[in-house]
């Protein structure tokens, strides 16, 4: 696999009433083509600064993020038309209709009218949300809400897709539908960041984990190999270890 995404001494600094706080203080990390990159921390970590830097929500204070080689502000609209990305909070316009809302995100994308249309038509079989296509959002469920979250984001066939906490709330048979979902998209050869407080949805779906803590990376590792030196079989019982080790 080939780096996709580089990010070099990342640094983000927030100011308020004359005081400064590092919510990034100096992340390095690599993600490779077709990989699934799980983002960890308890809350104050980092990870959701991370993601919302790496979907071009918020510039950093210093440091560099690198597509395929390039730095994603020398031409940004080139890396966002390569990304999509999924909210923790939905943003879905509740006044249109399923297959409106991907319409709408086809448009934005300039895609043409028959690409949309075929467009539309495979997300929602894949998804499987043909048959709420004519529901408006706001009379879908949570677990429904989020696979049309999914599919907007994969209207342009985007390189890489961002997953900011994409279960949380969800009833446990939804969110094991999903998964399932996610783990397609990897076939598919897309490139996923999952940011998740879910241990155990991290460890079934994560090739790697990145484990942060007060704005640092604490550990960048297979589950596997992270349960090999620990010697422990729940990534649970290591992430408790490991950031119990960094507060000392």
């Amino acid at each position: 696999m080939k780096p996709i995404l580089e990010v070099k001494n990342l640094v983000k600094t927030y100011t308020d009433k004359g005081v400064s706080l590092n919510a990034l203080d100096g992340v390095s990390l690599t993600i490779m083509e077709g990989e699934i990159f799980g983002l960890l921390g308890v809350n104050g970590a980092g990870k959701t600064t991370l993601s919302s830097i790496l979907a071009t929500l918020h510039p950093p204070t210093s440091g560099e993020v690198l597509f395929r080689g390039e730095s994603i502000y020398k031409d940004l609209m080139h890396y966002r038309r390569s990304l999509g990305f999924c909210p923790q909070k939905q943003n879905l316009d509740q006044f249109l209709t399923v297959e409106e809302n991907l319409v709408f995100a086809g448009r934005y994308y300039l895609l043409s009218e028959d690409e949309i249309k075929r467009r539309v038509k495979q997300l929602m079989e894949e998804l499987e949300l043909t048959r709420y296509a004519a529901f408006e959002i706001s009379s879908l469920s949570g677990g429904n809400k989020q696979r049309v979250l999914i599919a907007r984001a994969l209207m342009h066939k985007p390189a890489i897709v961002i997953l900011d906490e994409p279960t949380v709330g969800l009833d446990p048979d939804i969110r094991r539908k999903l998964w399932q979902q996610i783990k397609d998209l990897k076939k598919m050869g897309i490139t996923i960041i999952l940011t998740t407080h879910y241990l155990d949805e991290a460890e079934y779906l994560s090739d790697r984990i990145c484990i942060l803590n007060k704005g640092k990376v604490l550990k960048i590792e297979s589950v596997e190999k992270l349960k090999r030196d620990h010697d422990m079989a729940s990534l649970e019982d290591i992430f408790i270890r490991l950031t119990k080790e960094a507060e000392q």
